[in-house]
């Protein structure tokens, strides 16, 4: 069972007894990890089949887990979701704790918000409902009730779709019509089960006696309700894994908080922490991408990440490219694509991956262009979302109509025409606040706007109808069934899943980061996502950006602030230092932590250096410098007459590399001067005084190069008198 498992895997597999927290980063094998440690404690009788409760978070992954265990011979252990394994509960016991029948469990919410909004007297269209309905789930599973709903998204920065006193009475209301009718919603499970094994001592008791031991897949992603339920579940026992990277929260906007996964050595003292950094998944190129990516992150879970060190062959270095607007990056794009099915890599094993579903329709179509297959994952087809069903409806009436039509009196130009029609469905010339459905929708019309000017640029006397009969065009040939191909998925979207070939596009300011990031942590969990993205790729990744929106339209756009120092050409500040947590490895309870050796990374892009002289210069040898020539130049007569006076060979004085480091540097004081490698506290007490003279502009004398005493601490001679000890102080 434990044959095949690296040494950090096989940690975890035979860790059976206490708490274990596995920190695993992309691409590591946890799921292999924890599926063998079930399997080995099974076959060992060590654990009952039975007794264990593996949890996770999508039926995908818990469905991939059960398979897994089968194989490995333990097919009677429960792998589910956390409301799969709720809902079940709660139907074995509702009959004991409340008597009767479960409530009914309604599939979709949004009927009961509309209808609690229309008792509020509130006036909520379809993707209001929905952005509606999202506060009320999050309310939810972060435990915050009716009344408290203005005050807590206030307290977290949360920005509301709609006046949060106004959302908090459609909350109240919504709870009580479902009180009235007898039904339960999503959240409600998980809610019921926790009063239930809470109110109920013999229940907790059974619920307990039943499970021993506990897994919990992507701890990361734990709200604070789940939490809780995971407490009642364990009890007072201590026989709990959980598996997570800090550095792959995406999800914070639904509740989910990496609080949990970070606090967990913390809450349980004796854990077992094993840490797992093999990526076994992707290119080393891929992987000093993904960690350049992390090597300037803030916050806790920045302070927690992983270093990777990829297990595979080498592969091509990930290729950054610079187009000059939207439509010549989707078709650049599809033509790379074209290019790696025909050199043998499957469709199936492609993904273009961008940061909002609004962005997919560019790249349908450019695909559809250029004859290759492919697949919308997590979203609608553009043309089959509702918005652009009702956009095209009035775009037809109004081409068929628009003469009796005073919204387009006096309004020749086709694409003015376009905005006044759709400004009826909701687009207006700036963007909704925030995130939710409402932007979602403005996206979507604002893609058919964009389309409209692309269109009369390409054929600059055409009508209304022209571009009606083109619309429709484009959706039949993309409603057309399609085989299985190239993946069009959103950076959330493609969460858990990973491919041969993955291309990261649409990388620009205000799309990654998104524009309505305002906030540290929403910035931080932004440069997750692209993490995210990046570490999808096994072996070919590409990264691309657009200057202008249009053909012909102005350069304003940047490529992304996350790229900075990672592309050709880039520069960007001094990365963070590495914190402990970027090592692999295993801490024992009661074991003192080791100090570990924290990894020198390139201070431009961030990859981990392993070159004595590019760790020297604390930057890789093609990466930019920041050389002060003049003073490189000064530094270098200085040490030549330096060592002329002490008769030995220049570099015992300081290496060339040294003086490269130091004139890219320029230290202002003894702290910054011992913090360049080949600066010890030596040659820092014989000749920190000159070299930071120099750095601070200072003209030395022949005599003060040449003849200069060495550090007061380093006059040990019995013939070094008080005079000459003050005048040392002195300089």
């Amino acid at each position: 069972m434990l044959d095949g498992l690296d040494p950090e895997q096989r940690e975890v597999a035979t860790a059976l007894h206490g708490p274990v927290c596995v920190l695993a980063g992309a691409g590591t094998g946890k799921t292999r990890a924890i599926t063998h440690r079930i399997a080995y404690g099974v076959r060992a009788g060590i654990l009952q089949p039975a007794s264990v409760l593996a949890v996770t978070f999508t039926n995908r992954a818990a469905g991939e887990m059960r398979g897994r265990l089968r194989q490995l011979g333990a097919g009677g252990v429960q792998a589910r979701t956390f409301h799969s394994a709720a809902l079940r509960q709660l139907q074995y016991f509702w009959p004991k704790a409340v008597g009767g029948d479960v409530p009914r469990l309604i599939e979709r919410k949004v009927q009961f918000v509309a209808e609690a909004a229309a008792r509020c007297r509130v006036r909520l269209d379809r993707n209001e409902l929905r952005d509606v309905t999202g506060e009320i789930e999050w309310s939810k599973v972060t435990q915050t009730v009716p009344e408290d709903y203005p005050a807590a998204v206030a307290k977290v920065g949360r920005e509301a779709p709609r006046d949060p006193a106004e959302i908090g009475r459609i909350y109240a209301t919504y709870e009580q019509l479902k009180r009235d009718r007898g039904v339960i919603d999503f959240e409600d499970v998980l809610l019921l089960t926790v009063g239930v094994i809470q109110d109920r001592h013999d229940i907790a008791e059974t619920v307990r006696g039943q499970y021993q031991h506990f897994v919990v897949d992507e701890y990361q992603d734990v709200s604070p309700l789940q939490q809780r339920l995971l407490d009642l579940w364990v009890g007072d026992r201590n026989n709990l894994c959980v598996v997570g990277d800090a550095s792959q929260t995406i999800y914070s906007f639904t509740g989910a908080t990496p609080d949990h996964l970070l606090n967990f050595r913390n809450r349980h003292p004796d854990a077992t922490v094993v840490k797992l950094i093999r990526d076994y998944r992707s290119t080393p190129q891929v992987v000093n991408l993904a960690n350049g990516v992390l090597a300037h992150a803030r916050g806790r879970a920045a302070e927690h990440r992983l270093e990777l060190v990829s297990q595979r062959e080498p592969g091509p270095e990930p290729a950054f490219t610079e187009y000059g607007d939207e439509p010549a990056e989707a078709e650049g794009t599809a033509r790379r694509v074209r290019d790696l099915i025909a050199s043998g890599v499957p469709a199936s094993e492609i993904a273009i991956l961008f940061r909002a579903n609004s962005q997919s329709a560019v790249y349908e179509g450019a695909l559809a262009d250029a004859g290759v297959p492919y697949q919308l994952r997590g979203a609608e087809r553009f043309f089959e979302r509702t918005e652009v069903r009702e956009a095209g409806a009035a775009l037809r009436g109004a081409a068929r109509f628009g003469a009796n039509d005073a919204l387009l009196d006096d309004i020749v130009d086709l694409p003015s025409q376009v905005r006044a029609v759709l400004s009826t469905k909701g687009w207006t010339p700036e963007p909704p606040a925030g995130a939710g459905a409402a932007r979602d929708r403005w996206e979507s019309l604002a893609a058919l706007v964009r389309l409209a000017e692309d269109f009369v640029r390409a054929k600059a006397d055409a009508t209304l109808a022209d571009l009606v009969a083109e619309l429709d065009e484009r959706a039949n040939a993309q409603h057309a069934p399609t085989v299985e191909g190239v993946t069009l998925a959103s950076l959330h979207a493609a969460k858990g899943l990973e491919w041969d070939a993955v291309f990261l596009v649409g990388l620009t300011e205000g799309m990654m980061p998104i524009a309505y990031a305002k906030t540290d942590e929403q910035i931080e969990e932004e440069r997750r996502l692209l993490y995210v993205g990046v570490t999808r790729a096994r072996r070919h990744l590409a990264l691309s950006w657009s200057l202008s929106r249009t053909p012909g339209g102005r350069a304003t756009r940047r490529a992304s602030r996350f790229l900075n120092g990672l592309r050709p050409g880039s520069a960007t500040r001094r990365p963070e230092a590495a914190s402990t947590g970027g090592t692999g490895g295993v801490e024992r309870p009661g074991a003192p932590v080791r100090k570990r050796r924290v990894p020198a990374r390139c201070r431009v892009c961030g990859r981990t250096l392993t070159d004595a002289g590019e760790m020297k210069l604390m930057r890789c040898e093609d990466c930019p410098s920041e050389l002060d020539e003049a003073l490189y130049a000064r530094l270098h007569d200085w040490r030549a007459e330096r060592a002329k006076g002490l008769g030995q060979p220049a570099y015992c004085i300081f290496t060339d590399k040294t003086l490269l480091a130091i004139a890219e540097a320029v230290p202002e004081n003894e702290g910054q001067l011992a913090g360049i490698s080949g600066v010890g506290v030596r040659k820092l007490g014989r000749f920190g005084a000159d070299v930071l003279a120099l750095c601070g502009g200072e003209e030395l004398t022949h005599t003060d190069a040449a003849d200069a005493p060495e550090h007061p601490s380093a006059e040990r001679g019995a013939d070094a008198s008080k005079k000459s000890s003050e005048d040392s102080a002195k300089k």
